[in-house]
């Protein structure tokens, strides 16, 4: 090892805290790592940045999944990663991306305090709309180019603050129902405890009794591959469908006063279709005559709201905010039900046991930002194996390998996974 090239390397690499000021910004914090809102130190432009700093050492493989997808997807409702730094000193990775001042989550919020105070404030409905098209819109272009989110859920649509992006929405379909119903309502449609992953059922209990008290429970003629599902006979043990027999998403809907000849609601109800061949797509969504009414979407979903929405605030290093509320939004705001193994995939699911469907990529239209946590749906495996094989030393050879050969092997992983 030429110990002097590393040296040098090592001091001409850029390192986050020569370039941003972000000590005490920090906006966010799960199990993904920390968030902060940082700005350049040179001032050479006057943005605010997120800086997304990986938790652990290294680079570890879903580090460079989220790093590979995040290079190769470019759209206007995709959030954009504008550049990644390696740490050599503490082995972090840090992650560079344009600053959202709003997420869903906690516009909702807002809402819903607006309730609880007596002072209802109710979602514009163009704002609405135009938030629905766009989350409609990034995820076709996902789908389209073989890519499922996975964690579908207000916390995780973000909303562009001040700028030339302002309004602008950065984020499958199951999921995105959810999230309209709680857009019309303000509530989660499908709020239930938090499963306890250490049991062994094959579902989520009082997840699926909830959507179905909300639903109603599927008819065999609504549904007729439910029968094929590996636990529908202990389903039909555990639920009784005369239970449900009053039940029905006319009847919730009705109770916060969203009409069932409303165009809003006809295209909800396609969205929460519980058998997931007939469920509408998102490219069809998009055409639907919702959007063709007045008003019509918009690319700045604040586009005409006086609402002043709050800006995020900074943690400090003692608060627990971010992971124990994520989840909790995570599980009880846009939770589909009843997903063997992995409640995270809930949100996109659907109910029980739903099977993903690969199909040939579409074509798209412009269209939302959505954060990370993807999974690319094909991968030529070949290639795959040769990363499994040679990612425990990728650390290593990226702190000794020249600069032309360190890129074209960063760029070679990235592609892989």
């Amino acid at each position: 090892m030429d110990y002097d090239f590393k040296v040098k390397l090592t001091g001409e690499r850029e390192r986050v805290e020569d370039l941003f000021e972000y000590e005490g910004c920090k906006v966010g914090r799960g199990t993904y790592g920390h968030v902060y809102k940082a700005k350049r130190k040179d001032g050479k432009d006057d943005k605010d940045y997120a800086l997304k700093q990986i938790e652990g050492t290294g680079i570890s493989m879903s580090a460079c999944r989220e790093i590979a997808l995040l290079r190769e997807l470019k759209h206007p409702n995709v959030i954009s990663l504008q550049k990644v730094f390696l740490s050599h000193a503490d082995r972090k990775v840090w992650l560079l991306f344009d600053y959202a001042e709003h997420d869903l989550w906690h516009i909702i919020k807002f809402h819903r305090a607006s309730k609880a105070n007596k002072k209802p404030l109710q979602l514009p409905r163009g704002m609405v709309k135009s938030l629905l098209y766009q989350i409609l819109d990034g995820i076709h272009y996902l789908h389209a180019n073989w890519v499922l989110h996975r964690d579908l859920k207000p916390a995780n649509i973000l909303v562009m603050g001040e700028g030339p992006e302002r309004g602008r929405v950065k984020i499958d379909i199951w999921a995105i129902g959810c999230i309209f119903a709680e857009l019309l309502t303000s509530e989660p449609i499908f709020h239930c405890r938090q499963e306890d992953i250490k049991t062994s059922n094959p579902y989520h209990h009082d997840q699926l009794d909830r959507i179905f008290n909300v639903m109603g429970f599927p008819a065999d003629k609504d549904w007729e591959d439910i029968k094929k599902m590996p636990e529908h006979s202990t389903l039909m043990k555990d639920f009784r469908r005369n239970t449900y027999t009053n039940c029905s998403l006319i009847k919730y809907m009705e109770k916060h006063k969203v009409k069932p000849d409303s165009k809003a609601f006809h295209l909800l109800q396609k969205l929460l279709t519980m058998d997931p061949i007939r469920r509408i797509t998102s490219e069809q969504a998009m055409q639907d005559p919702y959007f063709l009414e007045e008003p019509l979407p918009t690319s700045d979903v604040f586009a005409g709201c006086q609402i002043p929405y709050p800006k995020r605030e900074f943690l400090t290093e003692e608060e627990p905010e971010d992971k124990k509320n994520q989840q909790q939004q995570g599980n009880n705001h846009t939770n589909g039900a009843g997903h063997t193994g992995n409640p995270d995939n809930s949100h996109a699911q659907g109910p029980p046991l739903k099977k993903v469907r690969v199909v040939p990529p579409t074509t798209t239209s412009s269209g939302l930002i959505m954060t990370s946590d993807y999974q690319v749906t094909h991968v030529n495996i070949n290639l795959y194996l040769c990363f499994l094989f040679f990612k425990n030393r990728l650390d290593n050879y990226l702190s000794i390998a020249h600069q032309p050969q360190k890129m074209m092997l960063v760029q070679f992983f990235m592609l892989v996974t």
